[in-house]
């Protein structure tokens, strides 16, 4: 654990937003797992080359943000296994899109593990009183699959997505609906997130939140106006601050 402003710790939060995805676990190994059994799925079913699904895919995911920019819509796979069928001149081919969509999902969540410590600290929070929710991207289903998969549904108070908050983060929306939602007894807020700029910014700028960047290979440390007011590498090392500020009362 590193803390960089330490006038900011001085006693526990009153609420804590937590980000899912690369926060709660590591993204990385689960996309790359899920990406390949569809693409593999692809090229066997058309008789296409990898190269070809490739450049197809990645031209969809691009047209589809261009187009949705800052929504959980522009996330969705089966938005984009959609175009990307249409991209190599099959047509729509729902049938289809939803089989691929089904297939990465599935993938996905059969590749994707906890970060060690995440249930013991939410553990700690509770007996500690502190009000906790997630605050995340993408759309609802798929977010809420992911929170059951990891059996966190009763480890949390309350769960905003980008798709109920009508923007991505670090639109203000999703962290105002999280604290209307919450109610917090004072205004001391952290935000608990890896991304330097939808979380750490986000989260200062919008909510005046106390910022904490979860770090591990793959994740840049937020500088500038992106910078965290703390970092972590483990969950055992968030859980020695909680528990060093409860003791504080």
């Amino acid at each position: 654990m590193k803390i960089y402003n330490t006038g900011r710790f001085d006693r526990l939060p009153d609420a804590i937003l937590f980000d899912t995805d690369n926060t709660l676990y590591p993204y990385d190994p689960a996309h790359a797992a899920a990406q390949h059994a569809v693409r593999e799925k692809v090229v066997s079913t058309f008789s296409i080359k990898r190269e070809e699904f490739d450049a197809a895919f990645k031209e969809a995911r691009n047209q589809v943000k261009a187009r949705l920019k800052h929504t959980a819509s522009s996330h969705s796979r089966l938005l984009y296994l959609q175009r990307m069928l249409e991209i190599l001149g099959l047509g729509s081919q729902v049938l289809l899109a939803l089989d691929f969509e089904q297939t990465y999902w599935r993938t996905f969540l059969s590749n994707a593990t906890l970060f060690e410590g995440v249930k013991d600290t939410l553990d700690d929070l509770r007996l500690l009183g502190v009000p906790t929710a997630i605050v995340t991207d993408l759309t609802a289903q798929i977010q809420f699959r992911k929170v059951v998969y990891f059996g966190l549904d009763h480890y949390f108070d309350y769960i905003v997505t980008s798709e109920e908050a009508g923007y991505d983060k670090p639109h203000e929306a999703p962290f105002q609906i999280a604290l209307e939602k919450m109610r917090p007894k004072g205004d001391c807020i952290w935000m608990i997130g890896d991304n330097p700029v939808n979380d750490i910014r986000g989260g200062r700028q919008k909510i005046n939140a106390v910022t904490l960047q979860k770090t591990h290979a793959g994740v840049e440390l937020g500088d500038g106006e992106n910078a965290p007011d703390a970092s972590f590498g483990n969950f055992s090392d968030l859980r020695k601050l909680i528990a060093r500020l409860g003791e504080k009362g």
